[in-house]
């Protein structure tokens, strides 16, 4: 490779669930280029969940002509593909890479009473002895609600006998994207975490725990081959660098999950360093030295951003959606109540921030609970639900907007004093990214309610897709990843203000009470049937 490394480039693919982004990103993290496509999701009778992993292929390799066919980058400065985005989810494929079945979505829940066949016991659902080897050798289990890895491999074996005959591999998304590149089957112990089948004591240990395997009674010959996390797995091949209009000779190094592209591209990325996301959902994460598991809260440290270190797992399913939510299914649905179309009226969400600034921190004591698909962390809940306390005849429009930010950042702050206490440390500053972190109020009530710091990054939108780019960059040997913190820019510091901690420390005392006291009608309302697709669990 030849030129600065701020001249070459990764393309990078970030495989939302609601459809993947493209960017050309240096290899030091600056974005040249970006799209994003959205695509959508079918729900199927019993609890399936499922997305066409064929059209994630055509998409991404559209995007990818585009952004060439651009001029913004010459084919020859692009040096690495680089894919990261959803997990726990399951593609059935053929030995040539080749999808032969929909993608079963880490929201599928069709494999659950063969998972309860295969590890369901007594103790809080589970086999004791299969709990305490699961936890033990990975961290954490295959889900009873079968909305994991196990779960679908089992439902495709044993629901889908025509699929499961045609697949060679169960293949996680980004796992799948890399083959699409390379021709190669692979995956790392990063990109099987949710899979619970890999003895994640000793990340260098390049196979799956045969025990567990055969625990989970499935098919060990269509787990991927193992490589290490970070690490090259192979050069795109001649003719779809032809078909996109890249160079030879590309480097397709390891697909990770978006938790791990997340840590890479807020800059936290040694020992400690704390990043949080206000995306579609929420996670308060940073990068740890030991295996630990903290069952009750629903936290776990999972393979991390290199061999023998791990990263704090936990999730809030509905971040930055709940003011999506709010947006698109109270203040403006298309349900025909208004002659004007939705399209017309909708506010955008700077117009929406900006009328929650137009009223005082605390939202006239109105609290809304953001549980709107459950809860995981750090109560695990999928009965879970949302709601606005406390409105009144004074409340207004901007209240509530305002108390859903608010409701999100108490959420935040219960999982963010669940995490220090998983840590045993204080963790300040907190780097901030996802969508969320646009909204300058947003961050400032987030580093009001938490008592910490917000060091928000440039382009936080993007900082999955710079994370991508930036695995490339350590795999190519290019960048340390001890630089990484100091080639990610930060756009602003949000310090809380004394002026509010009364307020906020007050009714954030009622936040964990409105779950404790709601959990039994939760139960009653919500046990007979889920009406939301389930968490992914830990």
């Amino acid at each position: 490779m030849t030129g600065p490394r701020t001249e070459r480039f990764a393309l990078a693919v970030d495989l939302g669930t609601g459809g993947p982004k493209i960017g050309l990103v240096s290899l030091t993290g600056s974005i040249s280029w970006s799209d994003h496509v959205a695509l959508g999701t079918r729900l199927l009778p019993g609890g399936g969940v499922v997305q066409d992993a064929a059209q994630w292929w055509e998409v991404v390799a559209d995007a990818t002509r585009r952004a060439m066919s651009s001029g913004v980058v010459r084919p020859e400065q692009v040096v690495a593909v680089s894919c990261t985005g959803q997990w726990a989810s399951t593609v059935p494929v053929a030995e040539d890479g080749l999808p032969v079945g929909d993608c079963v979505m880490w929201m599928d829940g069709r494999g659950a009473p063969h998972t309860r066949r295969a590890v369901g016991g007594p103790v809080a659902g589970y086999a004791p002895l299969a709990l305490w080897r699961w936890v033990r050798h990975t961290g954490g289990a295959p889900s009873t609600s079968g909305v994991d890895p196990i779960g679908h491999m089992l439902h495709l074996e044993h629901d889908q006998p025509d699929v499961a005959e045609r697949a060679r591999w169960y293949m996680e998304p980004v796992d799948y994207l890399s083959m699409r590149f390379t021709g190669v089957a692979a995956a790392s112990h990063a990109s099987m975490t949710a899979a619970w089948l890999t003895d994640n004591r000793r990340p260098d240990l390049l196979r799956y725990d045969g025990a567990l395997v055969r625990r989970a009674g499935v098919p060990a010959e269509k787990l991927p081959p193992l490589v290490p996390t970070g690490s090259v797995v192979g050069e795109v091949r001649a003719e779809i660098a032809d078909q996109l209009g890249l160079a030879p000779g590309v480097a397709v190094v390891t697909g990770t999950p978006d938790l791990h592209s997340a840590a890479m591209g807020s800059g936290a990325v040694l020992d400690y360093q704390t990043h949080l996301a206000i995306s579609t959902t929420s996670w308060i994460s940073c990068p740890v030295p030991m295996k630990k598991t903290d069952v009750v809260h629903q936290i776990a440290s999972v393979p991390g951003l290199r061999p023998g270190r791990y990263l704090v797992a936990d999730n809030h399913d509905t971040g930055g959606l709940c003011l999506q939510w709010l947006r698109d299914n109270v203040i403006a649905p298309p349900d025909g109540l208004l002659e004007t179309s939705a399209d017309a009226f909708a506010p955008s969400f700077d117009a929406l921030t900006a009328l929650a600034g137009s009223v005082p921190a605390g939202s006239g004591d109105v609290l809304f609970t953001p549980w709107l698909a459950g809860e995981r962390s750090p109560v695990d809940d999928r009965h879970a639900r949302g709601g606005f306390h406390n409105v009144s005849l004074a409340t207004t429009r901007a209240h509530l907007v305002r108390a859903v930010l608010e409701g999100v950042a108490y959420n935040s702050r219960w999982l963010h004093d669940a995490v220090e206490r998983f840590v045993k440390r204080r963790l300040d500053p907190v780097r901030v990214i996802g969508g969320g972190a646009m909204s300058d109020l947003w961050c400032q009530i987030h580093a009001d309610i938490l008592g910490r710091t917000i060091e928000r990054v440039a382009e936080p939108l993007h900082a999955n897709l710079r994370g991508a780019a930036m695995f490339a960059a350590v795999a190519l040997g290019e960048v340390d990843l001890e630089e990484i913190a100091g080639l990610v820019p930060v756009d602003r510091h949000f310090e809380p203000d004394a002026s509010r901690t009364a307020t906020y420390d007050r009714l954030y005392a009622e936040f964990p009470k409105l779950y404790r006291s709601q959990k039994p009608m939760f139960a009653r309302l919500n046990r007979a049937g889920r009406t939301t697709p389930p968490s992914r669990p830990y």
